[in-house]
């Protein structure tokens, strides 16, 4: 099973309708793939997985080591409520605790700000072309997100270290991401990742030429009434090297109201009759128009009947 993947240079090419097609046929079908030519500086990108390896090494690798999920894989214990992972998460906006976090170097802040600032100009490029295929006002993911004080974008910087016994614990668990849309530079080397689609779960493979691998949050799904999906994934534990993780989330604001995109709504309350009566008149146009008749109708008979209710 191929993973879909984006190469974001032919959008300004005679490619784009294509590759516009491939974006909304992989958010719809898939709830993930890869982009590549993204734009993103991949001596940036690169800096920043050395640094934080390198972090991992100096800082974090003996805390873990003394952790109670590995004491208790070394006692031969299955362990379904942990996971195989050492991480520590960074805020960017609408308020940074980057400068808070005292054992990051500040080499490793100064590129993980610089990257970041790439990554969100990247996201928001992403929701237009997310709204411009579901035919949406194209800034509208970001003005839902907004909230009062704009959308909220952290990372979570993961390791997943080498595990002697991967079958008796996940790396991560199985879950949907809560948010929006995330942004993943992945490991280039080790493996882990999965994703579950049409019953089977796809593994991901190491992202090479520093691909970023996508994913769409519940908060898509709900925005725009499930066309685009947000999939189940993992991460399992692996017996050869440490995997490297960099999400970044670019998530609604805490008081961003998240609704169902009214225009991606279908028809409710209808009358099958009435269907009948404007479908003999519409039948070799576009359903989309006859949909959004149907809704009006619906919405004006609703206005109707409580204007009758009130006198």
């Amino acid at each position: 099973m191929e993973i879909p993947v984006i190469g974001f240079s032919n959008l300004d090419s005679e490619k784009r309708s294509e590759t516009m097609t491939l974006l909304h046929e992989a958010c719809k079908k898939w709830g993930f793939f890869m982009i590549e030519n993204h734009g993103i500086d991949e001596e940036l990108m690169e800096r920043v997985k050395h640094l934080t390896n390198q972090h991992y090494e100096e800082n974090m690798k003996n805390s873990f080591h003394e952790s109670k999920a590995v004491k208790t894989l070394e006692n031969n214990g299955f362990i379904s409520n942990k996971d195989w992972e050492s991480s520590f998460f960074v805020r960017h906006c609408p308020s940074s605790n980057i400068n808070e976090l005292a054992s990051l170097s500040k080499d490793l802040r100064e590129t993980m700000d610089a990257y970041i600032d790439q990554l969100i100009k990247l996201a928001e490029k992403l929701s237009g072309l997310m709204c411009e295929n579901l035919g949406i006002e194209k800034n509208r993911i970001i003005e839902t997100f907004s909230g009062s004080k704009g959308p909220s974008v952290g990372t979570k910087v993961a390791i997943y270290p080498q595990c002697p016994h991967p079958e008796l614990i996940r790396g991560l668990r199985e879950h949907t991401d809560a948010g929006g849309i995330i942004l993943l530079l992945q490991d280039d080397q080790v493996p882990g990742l999965e994703f579950f689609k049409d019953g089977k779960w796809v593994k991901i493979p190491p992202s090479k030429n520093n691909r970023i691998f996508i994913n769409t949050g519940d908060q898509v799904e709900i925005l725009s009434n499930g066309v685009y999906k947000s999939a189940l994934h993992r991460v399992m534990a692996m017996k050869d090297g440490n995997r490297l993780s960099i999400a970044t989330f670019y998530n609604p604001a805490g008081d961003a109201i998240i609704s169902p995109v009214s225009k991606l709504l279908l028809p409710n309350h209808i009358r099958f009759e009435d269907y009948l009566k404007l479908y003999t008149k519409t039948k070799f146009q576009d359903k989309g128009l006859r949909f959004e008749t149907m809704k009006n109708m619906a919405m004006d008979n609703g206005h109707q009947s409580v204007l009758i209710t009130e006198n």
